[in-house]
């Protein structure tokens, strides 16, 4: 078994957007950030504490931001990479140290347990008012929870993979 830390460390641009993602969200709905730490050794290895956000929309984006920007990052960053390796066989140091990246990027894509609890505490709130995203959040918490589960058995590296190499495998085949 790997420790977690240690993970992280190896993966530690992800962990850097993971937290920029929660900060730039916080910035874009104008909730205060009282401080960040976007890459230390211990445990959370990143965060960004924050005033409570005074809409659902911003506390979902703040919680779930990660979550798209990482899968986004990790998408744009290896799939340039990809095409090269897989359809011509091209392969360099430089592009074995961007699927790294792109792959340690797509890994923390993952909301926190954290931001899961966040997210089910405000979608409680906001979903006896009718809110429909609330609503429809509340099962998305229990899905968070499942996956940072799953990250014992490397769920968080096999996403990674997914959104790097299988599906632009999957894109290449449907073009040609």
């Amino acid at each position: 078994m790997i420790p977690g830390f240690l993970v992280a460390l190896l993966t530690f641009p992800g962990v850097i957007v993971h937290e920029s993602a929660h900060f730039l969200f916080c910035k874009l709905r104008g909730v205060a950030v009282f401080d960040v730490c976007f890459l230390r050794v211990g445990n959370p290895v990143g965060y960004v504490s924050h005033e409570k956000p005074s809409d659902f929309l911003s506390a979902f984006l703040i919680s779930t931001g990660p979550f798209f920007i990482n899968s986004l990052l990790c998408f744009i960053i290896c799939f340039p990479v990809f095409l090269p390796m897989r359809v011509y066989g091209i392969e360099d140091p430089l592009s074995y140290v961007l699927m790294w990246l792109g792959i340690s990027i797509g890994m923390h894509a993952f909301p926190s347990s954290q931001d899961a609890n966040v997210l089910w505490d405000e979608a409680r709130v906001a979903a006896k008012s009718g809110n429909v995203l609330a609503i429809l959040s509340l099962p998305l918490v229990g899905i968070i929870h499942l996956a940072n589960l799953g990250s014992f058995f490397w769920l968080d590296y096999f996403y990674g993979i997914l959104i790097g190499c299988l599906l632009p495998e999957f894109l290449l085949k449907s073009v040609v």
